[in-house]
């Protein structure tokens, strides 16, 4: 595989982090194994077939999250280009010595793959909690990722993926599906009214899977028109819109909402707020809008210090704050897995043909990628997936 390949990259001797934004395609080594020794025994190189483009790239697109982590990982490895991407669906081309036996992949075979490598030796690791791993490196941020022909990763990290029981475009979103899997574990939903604040791409996973985790009311929030219909047309049955918050006080919750929330969970509020959108004012209405005794589960981030309004509201109601990241690895995986490939439920149908639009729009070719036009279609889909081979 010696040679070049495409891929999405920043490379700060061309541009710097602050005066940027975007990824620009071009042409850069493949990835190779260096046997026989070292941490490439227990790697594999992977022939990309479809990328994800997730909310943590729209971030990265934008220069409004994880510079410091990009940055900070180029100087430990002294180089100066990152690779971006990490929702991967491909194909193993290569293994290391220990692949095999160690972990039983094999040339050929199908994986997705976990995006935060996890150390294994931390406390968090070993009392399993490596979703919070002290020395995680997340693929395509602070390590190389998969927004290229090619990936190299350690084998620990994969998922095996069987295609003919998911289809490709989807099985490539399975590590974001897998973030709103993991915030509807957090708390037992069945039977349980859920309010999802923020109604992108994982706040409208999370609809579908409070749905098939038994849900009897689920409620979305969102100020996006077509973000709005999507939430509609995959099962919510309200879907409100908050007002904009007030420029005085944008931390503020929003007490026409949260009335709203109240009058349709017959004046108690719901069960389970989940905030996805990660605005100081989602917070505040998550909180405002939750039931004594309920929860309320905290995915979305933004950068700063945050305000809680009526504090005294979440000690004196007993109220549960969960915070999530990432995925349980692997449990969360295995109820991913069984969720996306149990046809009967249909969700993977509804990913495909309500967030994915049946790849109109929302599938690109790596051979015709271009900038401008890709960032019109990460404005106008919560989703959107490129095709590198397949």
């Amino acid at each position: 595989m010696n040679g070049s390949m495409l891929a999405l990259t920043f490379d700060r001797s061309r541009e710097s982090w602050e005066g940027s934004t975007g990824m620009v395609k071009e042409r850069v080594p493949v990835p190779e194994l260096a046997e026989p020794g070292g941490a490439d025994r227990s790697s594999v190189v992977i022939k990309v077939k479809h990328a994800g483009f997730c909310g943590s790239d729209r971030g990265i697109w934008w220069r409004k999250a994880f510079g410091d982590m990009v940055l900070g990982s180029l100087d430990d490895e002294q180089r100066d280009r990152r690779v971006f991407g990490h929702e991967l669906l491909g194909e193993i081309v290569s293994v290391g010595s220990r692949v095999e036996a160690k972990y039983g992949y094999r040339v050929g075979q199908t994986v997705s793959t976990e995006s935060h490598i996890v150390c294994g030796t931390c406390a968090q690791c070993r009392l399993g909690d490596a979703h919070v791993c002290a020395r995680d490196k997340i693929i395509g941020i602070s390590k190389d990722g998969c927004f290229a022909e090619y990936v190299k990763l350690p084998a620990k990290a994969l998922w095996p993926t069987d295609l003919t029981r998911i289809r490709p475009e989807v099985a490539a979103v399975q590590e974001p599906f897998g973030n709103a899997v993991h915030a509807c574990q957090l708390t037992e939903l069945r039977g349980k009214s859920v309010a999802i604040i923020g109604c992108g791409t994982i706040g409208l996973f999370a609809i579908l899977i409070a749905r098939g985790m038994g849900a009897s009311k689920v409620i979305g929030v969102d100020v996006n028109p077509h973000h709005v219909e999507l939430a509609r047309q995959l099962g919510c049955d309200e879907v409100l819109t908050p007002a904009a918050p007030d420029p005085e006080r944008p931390w503020a919750s929003d007490p026409s909402l949260v009335a709203k929330v109240h009058a349709l969970t017959e004046g108690g509020g719901v069960d389970v707020a989940m905030d996805m959108a990660g605005f100081n004012s989602a917070l505040n209405n998550a909180i405002k809008m939750t039931r004594r005794g309920g929860h309320v589960v905290l995915f979305g981030v933004k950068n700063g210090t945050s305000h809680i309004e009526d504090y005294h509201r979440v000690v004196m109601n007993g109220l549960q704050l969960h915070g999530v990241v990432g995925r349980r690895i692997f449990s969360t995986w295995e109820i991913t897995r069984n969720l996306l490939e149990n046809t009967s439920n249909g969700i993977q149908e509804a990913v495909w043909k309500v967030i994915l639009n049946e790849g109109r729009g929302t599938l690109v070719d790596i051979r015709h990628w271009e900038r401008d036009s890709f960032e019109e279609l990460i404005r106008r889909h919560p989703k959107v997936v490129i095709r590198f081979a397949g």
